[in-house]
């Protein structure tokens, strides 16, 4: 896991440019700390080390074009792509979480995924491709869903810059139940859908 630290020694090297880099990478289900890279970049903004603009343009660009790619590989690969992308258990319950998210939600799912779930976000964003969401309707609510994220995040880095580690290990823990209780919830509806499978073949070989 990056360090508080290196994350402080990245923002005072790269400025922007490690914003950006890091919302695009984790939208893509990479394990990139950008929560705390945002939360960081709002306190260096508040600092006068790094322009407040600046900060929330990379993010925002990273996050969105890295939503937009995972909804490419989703469309443009399929099924095949994603089964390539789950070969853990883990990972396919994720991604049947965000199916489920997709099919009953639609917009409004992604829209939430961005920054309510954040992580499982990517997930939503290969899902939403692959299940034939349509784009603009996908990219009004992933534009309006980063916007929330990228101000919540970089604002509260800014507005409490003198307490950055503190926050950021409060919203590291938020998130990460909301993470486990996505899991749990797609592990449950991954387990059920290989037991009716079962049950399915059972009956159609007793037949």
């Amino acid at each position: 896991m990056i360090s508080t630290e290196l994350v402080f020694t990245l923002l005072s090297d790269y400025g922007p440019w490690v914003v950006f880099a890091s919302a695009f990478l984790s939208c893509l289900a990479l394990p990139i700390p950008t929560s705390l890279m945002m939360l960081a970049g709002g306190a260096f903004a508040a600092a006068g080390d790094l322009a407040l603009l600046n900060v929330v343009s990379a993010a925002f660009a990273g996050a969105v074009i890295g939503d937009q790619t995972g909804f490419a590989i989703g469309r443009i690969g399929g099924a095949p792509a994603l089964e390539k992308i789950t070969q853990t258990p883990a990972r396919k319950a994720v991604l049947s979480k965000a199916h489920s998210l997709v099919e009953r939600r639609g917009g409004i799912g992604v829209f939430l995924s961005t920054w309510a779930v954040a992580p499982l976000g990517p997930w939503v964003n290969f899902a939403a491709g692959a299940t034939g969401l349509g784009w603009v309707r996908f990219a009004i609510w992933d534009v309006l869903g980063e916007v929330v994220w990228v101000t919540l995040y970089v604002g509260l880095g800014f507005m409490f810059a003198s307490r950055i580690e503190s926050l950021a290990s409060l919203m590291g823990n938020l998130a990460g139940l909301l993470a486990a209780l996505a899991v749990a919830a797609g592990a449950v509806l991954w387990i059920r859908a290989m037991i009716r499978a079962k049950e399915k073949h059972g009956t159609d070989a007793a037949a």
